[in-house]
């Protein structure tokens, strides 16, 4: 299966720039399955129905969220319907939406796409450990499911690195997001899950971290209030990960970064 995740959406510039990139990147790529994580689409906090549907209607064929999936309020009521659209695993019991999503291509095959958030550094949450553990307890690839994606949305490295050592050998990809900044660790580990600790941001990067550098870099200088953050407005970069599967185990192949557009060095696999 040829898998392609990319991180963070930020603002209007990465909605516009994957909304006109993801066609080319399905057919160029032979893609089977696009993921897209959207939790700071909108002006970088959270994302609208509006932008999910036309993030889907580009070819995206699952959306993540992340700790700001509540920041546009409409999204409560558009994810129980929408079941493309994920939040984290991990959110308390009772909370709208659904962890995790087994998608089926035209040809039969299935994938299971997850997300869970971390806990070092964030908001409180349950484990995402054992609570993956519990889902994968349900599928296994090369059995019920031909792969399996994990987004794993958190701060700390170390975090990110534990679980995917955690799970190597049960999933097809463990990728992080939430920092916005592309790592340079992609590799297949010895069990053979793919992995990344951040795949970046779709986003302006003439900026800190997606937002306006002016205002972002004040509020470092003076602990006072300022004005509201703003995305970056320039040109977006592109970035993600591709990753190939095995259809017999479901376990990696190879994983490469995307990188497109914008200020960053270029790289997409073939």
């Amino acid at each position: 299966m040829r898998i392609l995740f990319l991180g963070d959406i930020v603002g209007r510039s990465g909605r516009d720039a994957v909304n006109a990139a993801l066609p080319g990147l399905r057919d160029s790529l032979r893609l089977d399955l696009a993921i897209v994580n959207v939790e700071n689409a909108s002006h970088g906090f959270g994302c609208a129905p509006d932008m999910a549907q036309a993030l889907f209607a580009a070819g995206a064929d699952v959306l993540t969220l992340g700790n700001h999936a509540w920041d546009r309020k409409e999204l409560l009521g558009y994810i129980e319907t929408e079941r493309r659209l994920i939040r984290p695993l991990n959110f308390p019991p009772g909370t709208p939406g659904q962890g995790s999503v087994l998608v089926e291509l035209a040809d039969g095959r299935r994938a299971l796409v997850l997300q869970v958030m971390g806990r070092l550094f964030m908001e409180p949450n349950d484990d995402p450990f054992r609570l993956t553990a519990e889902l994968l307890g349900r599928y296994r690839m090369g059995g019920n499911v031909h792969a399996i994606v994990a987004d794993l949305h958190g701060e700390a490295t170390s975090e990110k690195m534990a679980y995917a050592h955690s799970f190597d050998g049960r999933v097809s990809l463990v990728v992080g997001t939430h920092t916005h900044c592309p790592t340079a660790d992609h590799q297949v580990l010895s069990g053979g899950t793919a992995y990344q600790s951040d795949a970046g941001m779709c986003g302006d990067y003439d900026s800190v971290i997606g937002m306006d550098k002016g205002v972002a870099a004040a509020r470092f200088w003076r602990r006072v209030p300022g004005e509201r953050l703003s995305p970056g407005a320039g040109e977006a970069t592109i970035c993600g990960v591709f990753v190939e599967t095995s259809d017999a185990t479901g376990l990696a192949l190879r994983i490469a970064p995307v990188r497109v557009g914008g200020r960053l060095s270029q790289a997409l696999a073939s």
